[in-house]
């Protein structure tokens, strides 16, 4: 068998706008167009203008590898994986796959209201192309695996709650026994505690050797799930490479939850008159500013910014670090601070340095303020997620480390190392 799993070369999808032209859509899509067809007005079914989804898109995926495709709304990706899913034809090149594909493009795909669960469960599953005895065999586990109680599994689906339906048809799909699959954003469905779960079923679907093509805009699950990545903008395909590399390019793009960030006009600064941000960024110990760090090694957060009057007592920095789910790791602030320093008119540079081996390997985000007491305790800016950063395990820098001897992640949000003591008692 061929080491590329996935190839495309010259891909392209055109459409034509305001003409239902695709004669490989949904059924659904064509009935509604037929449907449609007698109220547009003549212009609308006489003309067109041609709209390319994708142009000249093409990648080799190795067999086994997880790869992510991010970008904004409307950059492709969607169209990309309906091609490599055969749900519709290229308008140009070609795509070539080897294996079996699996495709979670629409969580709930063949569900009928009418039916019960375990009825649903059987069609869905062959509607995503198992066989019954798949479903037959790996059906207990599609029920536990969902959190449904059994006694709701005869049940017809319409009494179902849009999370219960959601919920069951991920896990139908999660059980999907592939050489490849694709997957649409469709993992942050139901209540927190099932996404967790469905995070740790993609955690050993990727590790099961499984080729992965992973379509989301929850970057930090892309950088938790995918060792490689895409980048689509406006149909084509514009970066590809290490996760994190592209992921930082994407965002240093939109202008956010970037590694760094600069506010050159003084209109556009946050901050309330009394002070304003001028910049933010991280920077490793030898003071380059990046997104990927070694768990080993420090990360400094720095602040610079400006106070535009002099104050009795001087304003406080503060950071505020969160985890990739949005979970507060800790907020810090200079706690020495003294009333005579940096308190008057003038640019200033705050910094604090996480040391190594303290936060675990995951995207963490940092959000920027600055509190002054000018009359009371006030804000003069917080800006949110202004800051991101990616700590990354890297085996070969330390190999007596636990996750090389037991292998996956280590479960938390910090990794401190502490003091052991290990002795042997007398007999």
């Amino acid at each position: 068998m061929t080491d590329i799993a996935i190839s495309a070369e010259g891909l392209g999808k055109r459409y034509r706008l305001g003409q239902a032209q695709d004669p490989y859509g949904r059924l659904s899509e064509v009935l509604a167009g037929t449907l449609r067809t007698p109220f547009r007005r003549r212009s609308e079914r006489a003309h067109g203008a041609d709209f390319w989804a994708l142009r000249d898109v093409a990648f080799e995926i190795p067999a086994g590898a997880a790869v992510g495709i991010i970008g904004r709304n409307g950059a492709g990706k969607s169209t990309l994986l309906k091609i490599l899913s055969r749900i519709t034809w290229p308008t140009t090149g070609s795509a070539t796959l080897h294996g079996r594909i699996a495709s979670l493009l629409e969580v709930g795909t063949g569900f009928h209201p009418e039916l019960s669960g375990t009825e649903n469960v059987y069609l869905s599953g062959a509607v995503l192309g198992m066989r019954r005895a798949e479903i037959r065999r790996n059906f207990d586990e599609i029920v536990e695996f969902s959190g449904i109680d059994p006694k709701f599994l005869d049940t017809p689906v319409k009494r179902y709650s849009s999370g219960m339906q959601v919920r069951l048809g991920f896990a139908v799909a999660a059980h999907l026994e592939s050489e490849i699959l694709l997957i649409d954003e469709v993992l942050a469905v139901g209540d927190l505690e099932f996404q967790k779960r469905c995070l740790g079923k993609m955690d050993e679907v990727t590790s099961s050797g499984r080729t992965i093509l992973f379509v989301s805009h929850q970057l930090p699950m892309i950088a938790s799930l995918c060792s490689s990545c895409l980048l689509m903008e406006g149909g084509r395909l514009v970066a590809e490479g290490p996760t994190s590399e592209v992921i930082h390019r994407y965002q240093s793009g939109v202008g956010a939850n970037a590694a760094s960030v600069d506010f050159p006009n003084e209109a556009s600064r946050p901050g309330d008159g009394i002070a304003s941000l001028l910049a933010a960024w991280v920077e490793n110990a030898a003071g380059e500013r990046q997104f990927e760090y070694s768990l080993m090694e420090p990360v400094r957060l720095c602040v610079k910014y400006r106070v535009h009057e002099r104050l009795e007592v001087t304003p406080q920095p503060v950071l505020h670090v969160t985890d990739s789910a949005g979970n507060y790791v800790f907020v810090t602030n200079p706690h020495d601070w003294g009333d005579d320093r940096a308190n008057g008119p003038g640019d200033y540079l705050a910094s604090v340095e996480i040391p190594g081996h303290f936060l675990n390997d995951g995207m963490y985000s940092v959000g920027v303020a600055l509190n002054h007491f000018k009359s009371a305790i006030q804000t003069a800016f917080f800006e949110r997620g202004t800051l991101s950063f990616n700590i990354v395990d890297r085996i070969d820098e330390n190999e007596v480390r636990a996750v090389s001897r037991w292998g996956g992640r280590i479960p938390g949000v910090v990794r401190p190392l502490f003091s052991w003591q290990v002795e042997e008692e007398a007999r």
